[in-house]
């Protein structure tokens, strides 16, 4: 089959990887940040899209695509590129980390009647970073903006226009579509009325291409293929199946698991994304993960790495040390005005190692705490795919598989989307049913003692449990 490619257009930079099409192996790959006009931050939250084509310009040189016959595209979620009725782009792109639209978000739930109405029509309640948000906002603080908007395309749609170059008809995929609050994985289909709720009037909308379907060739004749949002590439790339799920762990936990339907959960805490092979990415999020080892190690005067190193010294319980890590509030489980929380200290307890294990036991049981709540809608969680540099931890490592209770599958650091994108690629180039598949060299899995290590993961998950409940009474179950 040749050679194919892989985009990932991150909110700072550009990765493409170049891979042997049968079997996925990383032949060739690039990165580049994307060019910041002088005086701006990396991570600004309204960008000239025009910087990353810059930016893949500098990450596909050297002969990066030479052989290539097949590119997929992957990029950032939930972004909002406005053009006006002639194509032409409106204004600068809107990120999805722009809190401007928090308000917007807010508005958007209470005009729809509440959280309830929205996750029946979308299988998620719409947060700031949604698409549908910065409609909303523009509406409200730039109606002169919103009024001349005429189509609306998402970053990976913007991108794939662009390599096409005259394209006949404009092109999403049903992953990165259903990040935008106005495509519902459960019928399939657009809601302009929730567009027409948002910004006034209804908007041209991409065609949403089944998974293996290519969105068209380049004036080379390039084949290019539907694209997606980055979680579902990543999804792709790391090969998951029905059963599988990830734990990303960044500054924010990201919870999510491939199933064969979606997930309508009236409290809201669940949202339902599609993925990029027709099934479906239920998602949890937490607003703490990696921070609350930062923040601890910081404390005791180390880094991640010595905290890791200290809390292997303790023992499973740290001594009775529990910490709820709500150092942000929470969102999973909904404590928006909680604080962190430690509880059990005693003259034995009160050494440094036993308050770096009791901030990793802390952080992974609400992190189980999530998985727990994609199972009670009927969410297979067979692995556990550990993602993040954090999740390299020793201790992460060490401490994950006991408190998860199912294998946990540790890739090596790699560029994931990009890897997604290009398989999603070289399945639109063979046509077939399925995704090619591809092998994940290089992951370790680490499996839990099904008698001792469930035993002792199930024993620190209740002392956890104990003292949330007893703290926040309110997350008994």
């Amino acid at each position: 089959m040749g050679i194919v490619a892989g985009i990932d257009s991150s909110t700072t930079r550009t990765r493409i990887v170049a891979c042997d099409a049968e079997t996925g192996a990383v032949l060739r790959q690039g990165r580049a940040p994307h060019p910041v006009p002088e005086g701006e931050d990396a991570r600004s939250t309204e960008v000239d899209p025009q910087s990353w084509l810059h930016s893949l310009g500098d990450a596909a040189t050297g002969g990066l695509l030479e052989g290539v016959t097949a590119i997929g595209v992957s990029a950032q979620q939930h972004g909002l590129i406005g053009l006006d009725a002639g194509g032409v782009l409106v204004r600068p792109a809107l990120l999805w980390n722009d809190p401007r639209s928090a308000g917007a978000a807010a508005a958007l739930v209470d005009a729809l009647g509440g959280p309830q109405p929205w996750v029946e029509a979308i299988g998620a309640v719409p947060g700031p970073t949604y698409t549908i948000a910065k409609l909303r906002w523009l509406a409200e603080f730039e109606p002169a903006s919103a009024k001349r908007i005429a189509e609306v395309l998402l970053p990976h749609d913007w991108l794939i226009s662009q390599l096409l170059g005259t394209v006949k008809r404009r092109t999403t995929d049903r992953g990165d579509a259903s990040g935008t609050g106005y495509w519902s994985p459960i019928t399939g289909e657009y809601r302009q009325d929730l567009v027409k709720l948002a910004i006034g009037h209804e908007l041209r909308v991409p065609d949403v291409l089944g998974p293996a379907e290519p969105a068209g060739h380049t004036p080379e004749g390039l084949l290019i293929s539907a694209g997606t949002g980055e979680n579902m590439a990543a999804s792709l790339g790391l090969g998951l199946g029905v059963g599988d799920a990830v734990v990303s762990l960044g500054g924010n936990g990201t919870i999510f698991a491939v199933h064969d339907r979606a997930v309508v959960d009236p409290t809201g805490l669940v949202s339902s994304f599609a993925d990029a092979t027709g099934r479906h990415l239920p998602m949890v999020a937490t607003l703490n993960a990696a921070q609350v080892l930062r923040s601890t190690a910081a404390m005791l005067g180390t880094d991640p790495e010595g905290l890791s190193e200290l809390a292997l010294q303790s023992s499973p319980g740290s001594y009775g040390l529990v910490l709820l890590p709500y150092l942000d509030g929470e969102r999973t489980p909904k404590l928006p005005h909680a604080a962190g929380t430690l509880t059990g200290l005693r003259a034995e307890s009160m050494g440094p190692q036993h308050l770096a294990r009791a901030a990793v036991e802390g952080m992974l049981c609400n992190i189980a705490d999530a998985l727990d709540l994609l199972r009670s809608h009927g969410v297979a969680v067979n692995r556990v795919f550990l993602l993040g540099a954090v999740g390299r931890l020793p201790a992460v490592r060490e401490i994950a598989p006991l408190l998860f209770g199912r294998p946990v599958v540790v890739p090596p650091a790699g560029d994931h989307a990009a890897r997604g994108a290009a398989r999603q690629a070289a399945w639109a180039l063979a046509g077939t049913a399925e995704p090619p598949h591809w092998e994940l060299p290089g992951a370790t899995v680490l499996t839990p003692d099904q008698d001792h290590d469930l035993a002792v993961g199930s024993a620190v998950r209740q002392q956890f449990a104990a003292v949330r409940e007893q703290i926040h009474p309110e997350t008994a179950s």
